[in-house]
Protein backbone atom coordinates (compact mmCIF):
# COMPACT_ATOMS: atom_id res chain seq x y z
CA UNK A 1 0.00 0.00 0.00
CA UNK A 2 1.32 3.41 -0.93
CA UNK A 3 0.06 5.06 2.24
CA UNK A 4 1.95 2.55 4.36
CA UNK A 5 5.15 3.56 2.60
CA UNK A 6 4.59 7.15 3.70
CA UNK A 7 4.22 6.27 7.36
CA UNK A 8 7.14 3.90 7.78
CA UNK A 9 9.36 4.66 10.75
CA UNK A 10 12.97 5.21 9.79
CA UNK A 11 15.65 3.37 11.72
CA UNK A 12 17.24 5.82 14.10
CA UNK A 13 20.14 4.01 15.73
CA UNK A 14 22.85 5.16 13.35
CA UNK A 15 21.65 8.73 13.28
CA UNK A 16 21.79 8.97 17.05
CA UNK A 17 25.54 8.68 16.85
CA UNK A 18 25.48 12.02 15.07
CA UNK A 19 24.63 13.77 18.32
CA UNK A 20 28.05 12.94 19.69
CA UNK A 21 29.87 13.87 16.51
CA UNK A 22 28.33 17.29 15.86
CA UNK A 23 29.79 20.56 17.07
CA UNK A 24 26.61 22.55 17.55
CA UNK A 25 26.26 26.17 16.47
CA UNK A 26 28.68 29.02 16.95
CA UNK A 27 28.89 32.66 15.98
CA UNK A 28 30.77 33.86 12.98
CA UNK A 29 34.02 35.72 12.53
CA UNK A 30 34.53 39.07 10.89
CA UNK A 31 34.28 37.53 7.44
CA UNK A 32 30.62 36.67 7.95
CA UNK A 33 31.13 32.99 8.58
CA UNK A 34 29.80 30.80 11.37
CA UNK A 35 29.61 27.07 11.99
CA UNK A 36 26.73 24.63 12.01
CA UNK A 37 27.77 21.19 13.17
CA UNK A 38 31.27 20.99 11.76
CA UNK A 39 30.46 23.06 8.67
CA UNK A 40 31.20 26.68 7.79
CA UNK A 41 27.99 28.57 7.02
CA UNK A 42 26.75 32.11 6.60
CA UNK A 43 26.38 33.62 10.04
CA UNK A 44 22.78 34.57 9.21
CA UNK A 45 21.91 30.86 9.29
CA UNK A 46 22.61 30.56 13.02
CA UNK A 47 22.07 32.50 16.21
CA UNK A 48 19.29 34.97 16.92
CA UNK A 49 17.61 37.22 14.41
CA UNK A 50 15.30 36.74 11.48
CA UNK A 51 16.76 35.23 8.32
CA UNK A 52 17.17 37.81 5.59
CA UNK A 53 18.48 37.74 2.06
CA UNK A 54 17.29 37.38 -1.50
CA UNK A 55 15.15 34.39 -2.39
CA UNK A 56 17.36 33.46 -5.31
CA UNK A 57 19.60 30.52 -6.02
CA UNK A 58 19.56 26.75 -6.45
CA UNK A 59 18.65 24.33 -3.66
CA UNK A 60 18.14 20.60 -3.30
CA UNK A 61 14.96 19.07 -1.90
CA UNK A 62 15.05 15.50 -0.61
CA UNK A 63 12.07 13.19 -0.08
CA UNK A 64 11.89 9.47 0.62
CA UNK A 65 10.48 7.20 -2.08
CA UNK A 66 7.79 9.55 -3.34
CA UNK A 67 8.72 10.19 -6.98
CA UNK A 68 7.17 7.03 -8.43
CA UNK A 69 3.69 7.63 -7.04
CA UNK A 70 3.62 11.40 -6.58
CA UNK A 71 6.06 12.73 -9.16
CA UNK A 72 3.50 14.88 -10.94
CA UNK A 73 2.33 16.48 -7.72
CA UNK A 74 5.75 17.48 -6.45
CA UNK A 75 6.93 18.56 -9.89
CA UNK A 76 3.92 20.88 -9.90
CA UNK A 77 4.72 22.27 -6.44
CA UNK A 78 8.31 22.92 -7.50
CA UNK A 79 7.20 24.62 -10.73
CA UNK A 80 4.75 26.83 -8.83
CA UNK A 81 7.44 27.87 -6.36
CA UNK A 82 9.95 28.69 -9.08
CA UNK A 83 7.33 30.71 -10.93
CA UNK A 84 6.51 32.67 -7.77
CA UNK A 85 10.21 33.26 -7.10
CA UNK A 86 12.10 34.03 -10.31
CA UNK A 87 15.77 33.22 -10.05
CA UNK A 88 15.23 30.09 -7.96
CA UNK A 89 15.73 26.46 -8.91
CA UNK A 90 14.78 23.40 -6.87
CA UNK A 91 16.51 20.10 -7.62
CA UNK A 92 14.42 17.22 -6.32
CA UNK A 93 16.25 14.19 -4.91
CA UNK A 94 14.10 11.17 -4.10
CA UNK A 95 15.94 8.85 -1.74
CA UNK A 96 14.94 5.17 -2.02
CA UNK A 97 14.42 4.98 1.72
CA UNK A 98 16.23 1.68 2.16
CA UNK A 99 17.85 0.53 5.38
CA UNK A 100 20.96 2.62 4.72
CA UNK A 101 19.00 5.87 4.56
CA UNK A 102 19.91 7.03 8.05
CA UNK A 103 23.57 6.19 7.64
CA UNK A 104 23.70 8.12 4.39
CA UNK A 105 21.90 11.10 5.91
CA UNK A 106 24.41 11.17 8.75
CA UNK A 107 27.30 11.01 6.30
CA UNK A 108 25.84 13.82 4.20
CA UNK A 109 25.40 16.05 7.26
CA UNK A 110 28.92 15.45 8.48
CA UNK A 111 30.30 16.08 5.00
CA UNK A 112 28.35 19.36 4.85
CA UNK A 113 26.44 18.12 1.78
CA UNK A 114 23.02 17.40 3.25
CA UNK A 115 20.07 18.51 1.11
CA UNK A 116 18.90 22.08 1.67
CA UNK A 117 15.33 20.96 2.38
CA UNK A 118 14.80 17.45 3.69
CA UNK A 119 11.96 15.26 4.91
CA UNK A 120 12.83 13.88 8.37
CA UNK A 121 11.10 11.95 11.13
CA UNK A 122 11.33 12.71 14.85
CA UNK A 123 14.41 10.58 15.69
CA UNK A 124 16.40 12.00 12.79
CA UNK A 125 15.31 15.55 13.60
CA UNK A 126 16.34 15.01 17.22
CA UNK A 127 19.86 13.94 16.32
CA UNK A 128 20.38 16.57 13.61
CA UNK A 129 19.10 19.33 15.89
CA UNK A 130 21.38 18.35 18.74
CA UNK A 131 24.35 18.30 16.38
CA UNK A 132 23.46 21.73 15.00
CA UNK A 133 22.75 20.80 11.40
CA UNK A 134 19.18 22.15 11.14
CA UNK A 135 17.97 25.73 10.80
CA UNK A 136 15.99 27.10 13.75
CA UNK A 137 12.95 28.01 11.67
CA UNK A 138 11.08 29.34 14.70
CA UNK A 139 13.76 32.01 15.15
CA UNK A 140 14.57 32.61 11.52
CA UNK A 141 10.88 33.21 10.74
CA UNK A 142 8.85 34.28 13.79
CA UNK A 143 5.65 33.77 11.79
CA UNK A 144 6.41 30.16 10.86
CA UNK A 145 3.95 28.74 13.40
CA UNK A 146 0.84 30.54 12.13
CA UNK A 147 -0.53 27.96 9.66
CA UNK A 148 -0.18 24.94 11.91
CA UNK A 149 -2.41 23.28 14.50
CA UNK A 150 -0.76 24.28 17.82
CA UNK A 151 -0.19 20.71 18.99
CA UNK A 152 1.59 19.81 15.77
CA UNK A 153 3.73 22.93 15.91
CA UNK A 154 4.66 21.89 19.43
CA UNK A 155 5.94 18.54 18.14
CA UNK A 156 8.26 20.40 15.78
CA UNK A 157 10.46 21.35 18.74
CA UNK A 158 13.70 19.48 19.45
CA UNK A 159 16.56 20.08 21.93
CA UNK A 160 19.79 21.62 20.72
CA UNK A 161 23.24 20.83 22.14
CA UNK A 162 22.55 22.92 25.26
CA UNK A 163 19.21 21.19 25.88
CA UNK A 164 17.16 24.20 24.78
CA UNK A 165 14.13 23.26 22.70
CA UNK A 166 14.05 24.95 19.31
CA UNK A 167 11.81 24.64 16.26
CA UNK A 168 13.98 23.01 13.63
CA UNK A 169 11.16 21.43 11.64
CA UNK A 170 7.85 22.26 10.00
CA UNK A 171 5.03 19.71 10.53
CA UNK A 172 4.07 18.16 7.21
CA UNK A 173 1.61 15.27 7.19
CA UNK A 174 0.27 12.85 9.77
CA UNK A 175 -2.04 9.92 10.38
CA UNK A 176 -4.86 9.32 12.85
CA UNK A 177 -6.68 6.65 14.84
CA UNK A 178 -10.28 5.46 15.00
CA UNK A 179 -12.32 2.34 15.59
CA UNK A 180 -13.22 0.34 12.48
CA UNK A 181 -15.73 -2.42 13.09
CA UNK A 182 -18.14 -4.87 11.50
CA UNK A 183 -21.62 -3.77 12.61
CA UNK A 184 -23.17 -7.17 11.97
CA UNK A 185 -20.66 -9.02 14.12
CA UNK A 186 -21.04 -6.52 16.96
CA UNK A 187 -24.84 -6.74 16.90
CA UNK A 188 -24.67 -10.54 16.74
CA UNK A 189 -22.50 -10.42 19.87
CA UNK A 190 -24.76 -8.10 21.84
CA UNK A 191 -22.52 -5.04 21.41
CA UNK A 192 -24.30 -1.84 20.37
CA UNK A 193 -22.40 -0.36 17.38
CA UNK A 194 -23.82 3.07 18.17
CA UNK A 195 -22.30 3.09 21.67
CA UNK A 196 -18.54 3.29 21.25
CA UNK A 197 -16.69 2.57 24.52
CA UNK A 198 -14.98 5.53 26.17
CA UNK A 199 -12.17 3.58 27.86
CA UNK A 200 -9.70 0.89 26.82
CA UNK A 201 -11.08 -1.48 29.45
CA UNK A 202 -14.57 -0.74 28.14
CA UNK A 203 -13.38 -1.80 24.69
CA UNK A 204 -11.90 -4.95 26.24
CA UNK A 205 -15.30 -5.71 27.82
CA UNK A 206 -16.83 -5.55 24.34
CA UNK A 207 -14.12 -7.91 23.10
CA UNK A 208 -15.13 -10.33 25.83
CA UNK A 209 -18.78 -10.24 24.76
CA UNK A 210 -17.73 -11.03 21.21
CA UNK A 211 -15.58 -13.96 22.35
CA UNK A 212 -18.46 -15.50 24.28
CA UNK A 213 -20.95 -15.05 21.44
CA UNK A 214 -18.62 -16.11 18.63
CA UNK A 215 -17.54 -19.41 20.17
CA UNK A 216 -14.53 -19.52 17.83
CA UNK A 217 -16.48 -18.76 14.64
CA UNK A 218 -15.08 -15.21 14.52
CA UNK A 219 -12.92 -13.03 16.74
CA UNK A 220 -12.83 -9.57 18.26
CA UNK A 221 -9.29 -8.50 17.39
CA UNK A 222 -5.73 -9.69 16.83
CA UNK A 223 -3.64 -10.95 19.73
CA UNK A 224 -0.14 -9.56 19.24
CA UNK A 225 0.28 -6.78 21.84
CA UNK A 226 2.83 -5.07 19.60
CA UNK A 227 -0.13 -3.25 18.02
CA UNK A 228 -1.18 -1.82 21.40
CA UNK A 229 2.06 -1.01 23.22
CA UNK A 230 2.60 1.79 24.09
CA UNK A 231 -0.49 3.28 22.37
CA UNK A 232 -2.98 1.89 24.91
CA UNK A 233 -0.79 3.02 27.81
CA UNK A 234 -0.59 6.55 26.43
CA UNK A 235 -4.35 6.73 25.94
CA UNK A 236 -4.91 5.50 29.51
CA UNK A 237 -2.51 8.07 30.91
CA UNK A 238 -0.04 5.42 32.08
CA UNK A 239 3.42 6.94 32.26
CA UNK A 240 5.71 4.63 30.30
CA UNK A 241 9.09 6.34 30.67
CA UNK A 242 10.59 8.70 33.24
CA UNK A 243 10.77 12.36 32.26
CA UNK A 244 14.35 12.01 31.05
CA UNK A 245 13.47 8.96 28.95
CA UNK A 246 16.25 6.94 30.56
CA UNK A 247 14.17 4.50 32.58
CA UNK A 248 10.82 2.72 32.37
CA UNK A 249 8.17 3.41 35.00
CA UNK A 250 5.03 1.73 33.64
CA UNK A 251 5.16 -1.02 36.30
CA UNK A 252 4.56 1.64 38.96
CA UNK A 253 0.98 2.06 37.75
CA UNK A 254 -1.39 -0.76 38.85
CA UNK A 255 -3.45 -0.29 35.69
CA UNK A 256 -0.58 -1.75 33.66
CA UNK A 257 -0.99 -5.08 35.43
CA UNK A 258 -4.77 -4.83 35.00
CA UNK A 259 -4.23 -4.26 31.29
CA UNK A 260 -2.06 -7.39 31.02
CA UNK A 261 -4.63 -9.38 33.02
CA UNK A 262 -7.30 -8.31 30.53
CA UNK A 263 -5.14 -9.30 27.56
CA UNK A 264 -4.44 -12.72 29.07
CA UNK A 265 -8.12 -13.25 29.85
CA UNK A 266 -9.24 -12.25 26.37
CA UNK A 267 -6.69 -14.51 24.71
CA UNK A 268 -7.71 -17.45 26.87
CA UNK A 269 -11.42 -16.87 26.20
CA UNK A 270 -10.98 -16.81 22.42
CA UNK A 271 -11.37 -13.12 21.66
CA UNK A 272 -8.25 -13.37 19.50
CA UNK A 273 -6.98 -15.99 17.03
CA UNK A 274 -4.46 -18.17 18.86
CA UNK A 275 -2.01 -18.06 15.97
CA UNK A 276 -1.95 -14.26 15.95
CA UNK A 277 -0.10 -13.87 19.26
CA UNK A 278 3.32 -13.49 17.67
CA UNK A 279 2.23 -12.80 14.11
CA UNK A 280 3.10 -9.43 12.60
CA UNK A 281 0.01 -9.57 10.39
CA UNK A 282 -2.50 -6.78 10.90
CA UNK A 283 -6.29 -7.48 10.81
CA UNK A 284 -6.59 -6.73 7.06
CA UNK A 285 -7.14 -10.25 5.72
CA UNK A 286 -9.31 -11.68 8.49
CA UNK A 287 -11.42 -8.53 8.74
CA UNK A 288 -11.98 -8.53 5.00
CA UNK A 289 -13.15 -12.14 5.30
CA UNK A 290 -15.64 -11.20 8.02
CA UNK A 291 -13.73 -13.16 10.68
CA UNK A 292 -12.60 -10.28 12.91
CA UNK A 293 -15.00 -7.71 14.35
CA UNK A 294 -12.53 -4.83 14.78
CA UNK A 295 -10.15 -3.75 12.06
CA UNK A 296 -7.04 -1.61 12.04
CA UNK A 297 -7.18 1.81 13.70
CA UNK A 298 -5.45 3.37 10.67
CA UNK A 299 -7.89 5.41 8.51
CA UNK A 300 -6.28 4.03 5.35
CA UNK A 301 -7.55 0.60 6.42
CA UNK A 302 -11.12 1.74 5.73
CA UNK A 303 -10.22 2.46 2.12
CA UNK A 304 -8.45 -0.90 1.90
CA UNK A 305 -11.67 -2.68 2.89
CA UNK A 306 -13.69 -0.58 0.45
CA UNK A 307 -11.40 -1.58 -2.39
CA UNK A 308 -10.89 -5.21 -1.49
CA UNK A 309 -14.05 -6.45 0.21
CA UNK A 310 -17.21 -4.57 -0.82
CA UNK A 311 -19.49 -7.00 1.02
CA UNK A 312 -17.70 -6.44 4.34
CA UNK A 313 -17.40 -2.72 3.63
CA UNK A 314 -21.20 -2.56 3.49
CA UNK A 315 -21.21 -3.79 7.09
CA UNK A 316 -18.37 -1.53 8.22
CA UNK A 317 -18.70 1.51 10.44
CA UNK A 318 -16.23 3.81 12.17
CA UNK A 319 -16.20 5.31 15.63
CA UNK A 320 -14.10 7.19 18.12
CA UNK A 321 -11.08 5.41 19.55
CA UNK A 322 -11.59 5.52 23.35
CA UNK A 323 -10.29 8.80 24.76
CA UNK A 324 -9.86 7.20 28.21
CA UNK A 325 -7.78 9.23 30.70
CA UNK A 326 -6.02 11.21 27.97
CA UNK A 327 -9.29 13.01 27.26
CA UNK A 328 -8.56 13.61 23.58
CA UNK A 329 -7.52 11.56 20.59
CA UNK A 330 -3.90 10.59 20.26
CA UNK A 331 -1.94 11.43 17.13
CA UNK A 332 1.61 10.37 16.51
CA UNK A 333 4.35 12.77 15.60
CA UNK A 334 3.97 13.80 11.96
CA UNK A 335 6.54 13.68 9.25
CA UNK A 336 8.55 16.90 9.11
CA UNK A 337 10.28 19.18 6.67
CA UNK A 338 13.58 20.70 7.80
CA UNK A 339 15.98 23.24 6.37
CA UNK A 340 19.70 22.54 6.59
CA UNK A 341 21.61 25.13 8.58
CA UNK A 342 24.41 24.36 6.13
CA UNK A 343 22.40 25.61 3.15
CA UNK A 344 24.24 28.09 0.96
CA UNK A 345 20.88 29.59 -0.03
CA UNK A 346 18.99 29.40 3.25
CA UNK A 347 16.42 32.12 2.32
CA UNK A 348 15.42 30.04 -0.71
CA UNK A 349 15.36 26.82 1.30
CA UNK A 350 13.21 28.29 4.07
CA UNK A 351 10.83 29.87 1.57
CA UNK A 352 10.42 26.56 -0.26
CA UNK A 353 9.95 24.57 2.97
CA UNK A 354 7.17 26.93 4.04
CA UNK A 355 5.63 26.85 0.55
CA UNK A 356 5.64 23.05 0.51
CA UNK A 357 3.96 22.82 3.92
CA UNK A 358 1.44 25.64 3.51
CA UNK A 359 -2.28 24.93 3.75
CA UNK A 360 -2.88 24.99 0.01
CA UNK A 361 -0.22 22.42 -0.81
CA UNK A 362 -0.96 20.20 2.19
CA UNK A 363 -4.64 20.11 1.26
CA UNK A 364 -3.87 19.38 -2.39
CA UNK A 365 -1.65 16.42 -1.55
CA UNK A 366 -4.12 14.97 0.96
CA UNK A 367 -6.74 14.97 -1.81
CA UNK A 368 -4.58 12.71 -3.97
CA UNK A 369 -6.56 9.47 -4.42
CA UNK A 370 -3.41 7.39 -3.97
CA UNK A 371 -2.76 8.42 -0.37
CA UNK A 372 -4.61 8.54 2.95
CA UNK A 373 -2.81 11.16 5.00
CA UNK A 374 -3.91 14.18 7.00
CA UNK A 375 -2.62 17.75 7.03
CA UNK A 376 -1.17 19.66 9.97
CA UNK A 377 -2.55 23.10 9.13
CA UNK A 378 -5.79 24.36 10.66
CA UNK A 379 -7.14 25.68 7.37
CA UNK A 380 -6.59 22.35 5.65
CA UNK A 381 -8.49 20.39 8.29
CA UNK A 382 -11.45 22.72 7.78
CA UNK A 383 -11.50 22.07 4.03
CA UNK A 384 -14.76 20.58 2.68
CA UNK A 385 -12.76 17.55 1.53
CA UNK A 386 -12.48 16.53 5.17
CA UNK A 387 -15.69 18.01 6.49
CA UNK A 388 -18.33 16.94 3.95
CA UNK A 389 -19.56 13.41 4.60
CA UNK A 390 -21.13 11.51 1.71
CA UNK A 391 -24.21 9.84 3.18
CA UNK A 392 -23.25 6.93 5.40
CA UNK A 393 -20.04 6.13 3.54
CA UNK A 394 -17.58 4.89 6.21
CA UNK A 395 -14.50 6.24 4.44
CA UNK A 396 -15.76 9.83 4.25
CA UNK A 397 -16.97 9.52 7.84
CA UNK A 398 -13.52 8.33 8.87
CA UNK A 399 -11.88 11.26 7.11
CA UNK A 400 -14.07 13.80 8.92
CA UNK A 401 -13.74 12.04 12.27
CA UNK A 402 -9.94 12.04 12.15
CA UNK A 403 -9.72 15.59 10.78
CA UNK A 404 -11.86 16.86 13.66
CA UNK A 405 -9.77 14.90 16.17
CA UNK A 406 -6.52 16.32 14.89
CA UNK A 407 -7.52 19.88 15.76
CA UNK A 408 -7.17 19.04 19.46
CA UNK A 409 -5.26 15.74 19.42
CA UNK A 410 -2.42 14.99 21.78
CA UNK A 411 0.89 14.51 20.01
CA UNK A 412 2.77 13.45 23.14
CA UNK A 413 3.06 9.79 22.28
CA UNK A 414 5.74 7.67 23.88
CA UNK A 415 8.51 6.69 21.50
CA UNK A 416 10.11 3.34 22.28
CA UNK A 417 12.99 1.84 20.39
CA UNK A 418 12.15 -1.46 18.66
CA UNK A 419 14.35 -3.31 21.17
CA UNK A 420 12.57 -1.88 24.21
CA UNK A 421 9.12 -2.36 22.71
CA UNK A 422 9.88 -5.95 21.78
CA UNK A 423 11.17 -6.69 25.28
CA UNK A 424 7.91 -5.45 26.81
CA UNK A 425 5.78 -7.25 24.24
CA UNK A 426 7.60 -10.55 24.86
CA UNK A 427 6.74 -10.48 28.56
CA UNK A 428 3.09 -9.68 27.87
CA UNK A 429 2.95 -12.58 25.42
CA UNK A 430 4.21 -14.94 28.13
CA UNK A 431 1.43 -13.75 30.45
CA UNK A 432 -1.16 -14.20 27.68
CA UNK A 433 0.04 -17.78 27.23
CA UNK A 434 -0.35 -18.41 30.96
CA UNK A 435 3.39 -18.92 31.43
CA UNK A 436 3.69 -16.22 34.09
CA UNK A 437 1.38 -13.99 36.08
CA UNK A 438 0.47 -10.53 34.82
CA UNK A 439 2.24 -8.96 37.81
CA UNK A 440 5.46 -10.87 37.12
CA UNK A 441 5.27 -10.08 33.41
CA UNK A 442 4.98 -6.36 34.09
CA UNK A 443 7.80 -6.44 36.64
CA UNK A 444 10.08 -8.39 34.32
CA UNK A 445 9.16 -6.20 31.35
CA UNK A 446 10.20 -3.08 33.20
CA UNK A 447 13.48 -4.65 34.33
CA UNK A 448 14.34 -5.76 30.80
CA UNK A 449 13.35 -2.38 29.39
CA UNK A 450 15.61 -0.63 31.88
CA UNK A 451 18.54 -2.86 30.98
CA UNK A 452 18.15 -1.90 27.34
CA UNK A 453 17.66 1.78 28.11
CA UNK A 454 20.90 1.81 30.13
CA UNK A 455 22.67 0.34 27.11
CA UNK A 456 21.23 3.04 24.91
CA UNK A 457 19.15 0.54 22.95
Amino acid sequence: MRARRLTRTLTCFAVLSLAAAGCGLSGGSGNGEATAGGCKVDKGNVGSGKLTGDVKGTITFQTTNLKKDFGDFFDGVIADFQKAHPGTKVKWIDDPGDNTFTTRTVADAQACTMADVINVNAPTATALTKAGYLLDVGTKDPDAAKPFVPSFWKTATFPDASGTSIHTTLPWYTGGVLLTYNKDLLEKSGVDPAEAPTTIFGLFADYEKIAKAADGKYFATMANPVWRIPADFDQMGIKVLAADGKSAVFADDPRTTQWVEWMAKLYKEGAMPKDSLSSSNDPSTLYSQGKVAYGSTNPSFVRFVKQNSPSVYAKTAVGQQPYDALGVASAGAPQYISVAATSKHAPVALAFAEFLTNAENQTAWCKDPDVVIFPTTTKSLDDPFFQNVTGTDPFSQARKLVADQLKTASTNQTNLSPAVQNAIVAQVQLAMQGKKSAADAVKDAQEKANELLKQGS
